[in-house]
């Protein structure tokens, strides 16, 4: 059996609006496929090791990734040491150990958790330390941006991924408006060989 392995962004869930409205469709549509989308903890170290631990020991035929945001910039560290065969990246981050200095040091809640985090400095760098390669086969990516995002900068991202399928769409926000319409397109583009 495949495996989907959806990853969300800094302080969201499995139960936020992509992961649920993924899960829903491919329950509805593909069955066949299993999804699993863990609970990452809110500290980047933490998250990271959690996800190594927890995709070696998924065991499928295939392991595609879905990550957003901090999610994406995860999964294209995945993607790189070979532990994915594909992933899609919805408004990624590309340089999330910049983009948390401006929440270091401050208490900030995780709405889903219920619970309060604060981001230091080792945070920061832990971040900066495991940067996520340029793609070194771009046939195995599909990145999907929207000019809208009010979080991160689009043009990051596109230019990173330049090379990779890239959808660039005018709008939206950093939630990636119109995401379920893109499902049966996704999981398309998982099953046909990057070869």
């Amino acid at each position: 059996m495949n495996t989907l392995l959806y990853l969300h962004g800094f302080l969201s869930s499995p139960q936020s609006h992509k992961a649920q409205l993924t899960r829903e469709w491919l329950a509805a549509n593909r069955p066949d496929i299993d999804f699993v989308c863990p609970q990452l903890p809110s500290y980047p170290e933490e998250s990271y090791m959690e996800l190594l631990t927890l995709v070696e020991a998924l065991k499928s035929d295939q392991l595609w990734l879905i990550g957003s945001s901090l999610g994406g910039f995860w999964a294209n560290i995945l993607l790189e040491k070979q532990l994915a065969a594909r992933a899609v990246l919805v408004n990624p981050a590309v340089t999330p150990g910049k983009s948390f200095l401006k929440w270091l040091g401050r208490p900030m809640k995780h709405y889903y958790l219920e619970q309060e985090i604060t981001l230091g400095d080792v945070d920061s760098r832990y971040l900066n330390q495991c940067e996520a390669p340029a793609p070194a086969e771009p046939a195995k990516y599909w990145v999907m941006l929207q000019t809208g995002d009010e979080t991160l900068d689009y043009r990051l991202a596109a230019k990173k991924y330049q090379a990779c399928k890239l959808l660039v769409e005018e709008g939206g926000n950093h939630s990636f408006t119109g995401y379920a319409d893109w499902l049966p397109e996704i999981i398309h583009f998982f099953e046909t060989s990057a070869n």
